[in-house]
């Protein structure tokens, strides 16, 4: 039967009140089976849904009031965070692809309706929008048949939705057997794919590294080109994962060469997929059936255990053999390709490799590092990641922004990483901050010829790593305040008791809550060479120290910080430290 074109359409069932000003109706896909559902409040305040329909395919309904509604945020929402029709609103999500979350948000930031699945593995079809005919916003979930109750975690009402997520991510923190993130994972790392992408070569790398460790930066990532068959931006090399000798003729010695510089080396794979090209093809193509999303390639079943012990002992090896402190693993996602063929799950296939591949090379190296990437870096992946990358987005300073905050929202405990930054070498210094400011509230991730920028490139991403480091704690532990995800995160704030930091994206007028801190770091990552201040809670003197894009200027001044908007001249790509006196 084809689907029906609005949610109006569908078959009817009664809606009760469930929390705020939601309903809820719950729906057995098979005859004779009833489903049922209970409400219970957790630590924390929220409420834990469960849903039992004796092994039957369940659909959840939820309905809110459009009352005020402006956006709904989901994480594989893109760039599709307004108010969808539910004609248009889907999302297929799985352990490896997203996660059944959602949040819908008013004019003011302040959450309708919030909520996560408490149990990532159990793939879900997501159905949203706005009912045209019935005035809510609609969120439909189905969900396949199980022998426990599916359980649904919901927020109450919100101030945002960055209030939301941190009380789900506060949940699966103490849930979750979360792998552990050392302070390596948490400092800024230079990557060779955008500078080289598959051109790289023992020389060239140890050229990069060299100057990333002389900028602050203490890991290196060594991506796709490193191995025999990396070239023609494909995949039909995959498979055997050696070296190329011609590019690197002693990777073990080369290894040891850049970890000398103070930088720990991860090396990128993509265990699942597998090449005409390889070796190992005739071996393992049996157990490859279906063509990969990316290029030349097909995807290793990982519901097969000779599969997930070749992956192991592959990824094993190559940390074993040649010293290295970790892997950047991509390509996770393909692994959704067996979905939906009747076989089993592929979800807790991927539990089970992963699990073990984490305690495998934990027993190699104790502080592993291991990189995984959006869309897999929801709360069911944090025991298998310390480094949750956000998607591919070159030179793109809004995406990166963007994604960062999106992948922030449901990490758990994991080091939140940007995309590597690009930009030209011709391009001004403020092209250079910007890239750096828009992904101050994750760890920075760099990659262009370092050999090859001016000096005032340079000048510029020391200074900024300088001032990423200074304030690392309160970037990446602090609350952090980015509004409303409609918005794209134009003024995000945090703050950690007398300290305040704001990054201002955009022409808005910023608030400085004198009563509640004492220091503030305003940045300016806006295309104007100044910033809207006005002060709340007080006012009074402020010491004012300002900064151009690459750390000079640093003129003090003392100003009236007033209740009234004013405007204090801060260099497109600078800052400004304010102390109040």
């Amino acid at each position: 039967m084809p689907e029906a074109v609005t949610t109006a359409e569908l078959a009817p069932a009664p809606h009760h009140p469930l929390l705020d000003t939601v309903t809820i109706a719950v729906l057995s896909h098979t005859p004779g089976t009833e489903a049922s559902w209970t409400l219970s409040e957790e630590p924390g305040g929220l409420r834990m849904l469960r849903v039992r329909a004796d092994g039957a395919p369940v659909e959840i309904r939820l309905a809110v009031p459009l009352a005020d509604a402006v956006g709904y945020w989901h994480p594989q929402g893109g760039w599709h965070r307004t108010l969808l029709p539910d004609w248009e609103g889907r999302a297929e999500v799985s352990l490896v692809d997203g996660h059944a979350a959602g949040c819908l948000y008013d004019h003011s930031g302040a959450t309708m309706l919030a909520f996560a699945a408490a149990d990532p593995i159990p793939p879900a079809t997501v159905r949203f929008g706005v009912s045209e005919e019935n005035d809510s916003h609609v969120v439909h979930i189905h969900l396949p048949p199980a022998d426990e109750p599916h359980r649904l975690l919901l927020v109450p009402r919100a101030p945002s939705v960055a209030a939301a997520m941190r009380a789900l991510r506060g949940w699966f923190a103490h849930s979750t057997d979360v792998m552990p993130v050392p302070d390596t994972a948490r400092v800024p790392v230079y990557s060779t794919w955008y500078a080289f992408n598959q051109g790289v070569s023992a020389e060239a790398v140890e050229a990069q590294a060299e100057r990333a460790a002389e900028l602050g930066c203490g890991v290196l990532i060594l991506d796709d080109g490193w191995q025999e068959g990396g070239h023609g931006r494909g995949y039909a090399g995959c498979g055997d994962w050696k070296p190329d000798p011609a590019k690197f003729p002693d990777f073990t010695a080369h290894v040891r060469k850049v970890q000398g510089l103070g930088l720990r080396y991860l090396a990128w794979v993509a265990p699942l997929l597998l090449g005409p090209d390889a070796e190992c093809h005739t071996r393992w193509a049996p157990y490859a059936t279906v063509p990969a999303t990316v290029p030349g390639a097909r995807v290793l079943d990982p519901r097969r255990p000779e599969v997930r012990r070749h992956v192991i002992e592959l990824c094993a090896a190559l940390v074993r053999d040649h010293g290295l402190d970790g892997l950047k693993l991509d390509f996770l996602d393909e692994a959704r390709v067996y979905a939906g063929d009747g076989g089993d799950g592929v979800g807790q296939a991927m539990v089970t490799l992963l699990a073990e591949l984490r305690e495998t090379l934990s027993a190699i190296v104790p502080d592993v590092l291991l990189e995984l990437r959006q869309p897999y870096v929801g709360p069911g992946m944090a025991p298998f990641g310390n480094m949750l990358r956000s998607f591919d987005c070159p030179a793109d300073a809004v995406a990166n922004r963007v994604r960062t905050i999106d992948t922030s929202f449901l990490a758990v405990d994991g080091a939140v990483h940007s995309d590597m930054l690009m930009w030209s070498s011709d391009a001004p210094v403020e092209t250079v901050a910007r890239q750096l400011i828009s992904v101050l509230h994750s760890v920075p991730q760099i990659s262009v010829r370092l050999d090859e920028l001016p000096t005032e490139h340079l000048d510029t991403i020391a200074f900024w790593l300088r001032q990423w480091g200074d304030h690392r704690e309160l970037l990446l532990d602090a609350d952090t305040e980015p509004g409303r995800p409609d918005e794209l995160y134009q003024l995000i704030s945090t703050a950690q008791e007398d300290r305040c930091l704001l990054s201002v994206h955009g022409d808005r007028v910023v608030s400085l809550d004198l009563a509640a801190h004492r220091r503030f770091t305003v940045v300016n990552g806006s295309d104007r060479d100044r910033v809207m201040l006005e002060a709340t809670g007080a006012t009074g003197w402020v010491k004012c120290q300002v900064r151009g894009p690459d750390g000079h200027g640093a003129d003090s001044q003392v100003v009236f910080m007033a209740e009234d908007p004013w405007s204090l001249r801060i260099p497109r790509g600078g800052l400004a430290f304010l102390t109040v006196h």
